[in-house]
């Protein structure tokens, strides 16, 4: 066979199929392997080996699954011969390396697994099978850490957890974001259905505060609620999730309108760039693509100071950074999106594009890897 890419899991849509496809985009032809893949469109693309777990009845339960991905990874693919393997991972798929010793092994990092390394920052964290499971997890991943290859790290963010989680050193390259493709359209609301921009129009004009994602409690949606009843601004939500019935809750109860508007075409998520105050992105994440593609759209961006998001947002230039539980610092922080100049934040974004991505991929893997 060619060569061998694998990530943990593939979702319909998230930051880590945004990589994944750039992955493929870059590599020469390869399988994909994975523990179980969401999305029947990868099948079109390249050959999916999906793990025994995507055919038993853990398929989807990450928790419950968790004591049992490393050995998957370990043992069920061994018997392939791959040319080199490369890992997307944020739980175990690196795990798949030290099974190949004697080929090339790149290993590109979202973050060690956040629910063993780094549970304050992930709530899965808080599962009593997780805590109790936590310990020798943590000393199987360090050990097959030092058994499996070079790592790239999304950020220095991440760069810095692989340090402390692995005695493990990485090259930093961040993910790909779309920034050319979205900042070369002048106004979205242009591309939008009639529905759509029935929707944008209906919304306050750029006096609207903009949140965005999965809604799970980490990612800080409620945070930008009390955000914006607190300086009388509405917001605006798009996404899905858990958390969205308590948000509703939340929302019924503030002193500002709050509009939810579910998941949402791209074309419309960056009319709503264009059209916010700010994009306000309140979790300590490992990078935070989502940010980056608001400042490609012109949009400025209050973030959290901790975390991924800080070194795409220059401070005081392209937005502001925050303690988003310092709410003292918000008023500040919104008078500083407003006199954001959308040149700027449009030529910061530029340097996260794709091909910055394809570039350092390159230079990673070369000249194990003929791209």
């Amino acid at each position: 066979m060619a060569g061998l890419i694998a990530q943990d899991w593939v979702e319909p849509y998230g930051g880590a199929e945004k990589v994944l496809s750039a992955l493929i985009d870059v590599l020469p032809p390869a399988e994909l392997a994975c523990l179980w893949n969401d999305d029947p469109r990868w099948h079109s693309v390249l050959p999916v080996r999906e793990s025994w777990l995507s055919r038993s009845p853990l398929r989807g339960h990450k928790a419950i699954a968790l004591p049992l991905m490393s050995p998957t990874w370990r043992f069920e693919l061994r018997h392939l011969q791959p040319d080199w393997v490369v890992t997307s991972s944020y739980v175990f798929a690196h795990h798949l390396s030290a099974a190949f010793p004697d080929v090339p092994r790149f290993n590109y990092v979202h973050s060690p697994a956040r629910y063993l390394w780094a549970p304050e920052h992930d709530q899965r964290g808080d599962s009593a099978l997780v805590k109790s499971a936590a310990p020798p997890l943590r000393a199987l991943d360090r050990m097959a850490a030092g058994r499996t290859g070079s790592f790239a790290a999304n950020s220095m963010f991440i760069r810095d957890r692989i340090r402390r989680a692995w005695d493990q050193d990485a090259v930093v390259i961040h993910p790909p974001v779309d920034s050319a493709q979205i900042a070369e359209v002048e106004d979205w609301a242009e591309q939008l259905t009639e529905q759509e921009h029935a929707v944008l129009e209906s919304l306050p004009r750029d006096e609207f505060l903009l949140a965005g994602s999965r809604m799970v409690p980490y990612k800080g949606h409620a945070k930008v609620i009390e955000m914006g009843e607190t300086l009388g601004l509405p917001v605006v939500l798009t996404g899905s999730g858990p958390e969205e019935q308590r948000l509703r809750a939340q929302a019924a109860d503030a002193r500002t309108k709050v509009f939810f508007l579910g998941r949402v075409t791209n074309e419309m998520l960056r009319a709503l760039y264009q059209r916010a105050l700010a994009f306000v992105f309140p979790p300590v994440e490992d990078f935070g693509i989502m940010p980056v593609e608001a400042m490609a759209a012109g949009c400025a961006v209050i973030a959290n100071r901790v975390g991924g998001a800080a070194e795409s947002v220059v401070d005081g230039e392209t937005g502001a950074l925050i303690d988003p539980q310092d709410a003292l610092s918000w008023t500040a922080a919104v008078e500083i999106a407003a006199q954001v100049r959308r040149d700027a934040t449009k030529a910061r974004a530029l340097e996260f594009d794709n091909e910055h991505f394809a570039a350092k991929v390159r230079a990673w893997v070369e000249p194990s890897i003929k791209v």
